[in-house]
């Protein structure tokens, strides 16, 4: 008898190659040197649009990407970073700021039609601040895995001052700063070697 007899209607279970998961996971590194390559503006794009995907509550989709690639954006960024990351962000073809839009619902009657979902959220800032950081940062690590997926390499930090970028990038808007990434083709000889990771027993419960 057959998996297909028993259960016709459950689809076969498929998964990415070893090699496809070496370059989004076990082989990819975080960089902090960068090749003298740009990155163009389609390839961003394509990293959007395939990590636009990724589920988020309600479809929200709070996040938003500001991308920095000018020397003119670069040193109006310069002031808002932690000193140890001016260097590397200064080098990379491209800066992501992923920033979370705290207007999201506004955008729900497109993304959630089918009930009135924006109602959830009108006048309960807490809530908003809630969903919009939780579910713009799960959209910031689905912008990375996209970004490897497609050749890219990346550098996410937290070593910034928020309110500098969203006073100078964000100003009058609904848009807030969550975190950065430099984007672009990572200089493979300068990296150290991999830090370790905690094992399963040690992060994981199943109950």
């Amino acid at each position: 008898m057959t998996l297909a007899t028993i259960a016709p209607d459950v689809k076969s279970h498929s998964s990415l190659s070893g090699d496809g998961l070496d370059l989004i996971f076990r082989k990819a590194r975080t960089f902090d040197a960068w090749q003298n390559r740009s990155v163009q503006d389609d390839l961003l794009q394509q990293v959007y649009d395939l990590s636009k995907m990724g589920p988020t509550s309600a479809n929200m989709c709070p996040a938003r990407f500001l991308f920095i690639v000018s020397k003119q954006a670069k040193a109006r960024l310069k002031p808002a970073l932690a000193a140890g990351n001016v260097i590397k962000t200064m080098a990379a073809p491209v800066t992501v700021i992923i920033a979370q839009d705290l207007e999201f619902y506004e955008k729900l009657p497109k993304l959630y039609p089918h009930v009135d979902a924006k109602a959830w959220f009108v006048g309960k800032p807490e809530f908003i601040q809630e969903s919009a950081f939780r579910n713009s940062t799960l959209q910031g690590a689905y912008f990375m895995m996209a970004a490897r997926a497609l050749g890219l390499d990346c550098g996410p930090m937290s070593g910034f001052d928020n309110k500098k970028v969203d006073e100078e990038f964000l100003n009058g808007t609904s848009w807030h700063s969550n975190f950065l990434c430099n984007l672009g083709f990572g200089d493979s000889a300068t990296l150290h070697p991999r830090s370790p990771r905690l094992d399963f027993k040690e992060a994981c419960r199943i109950l």
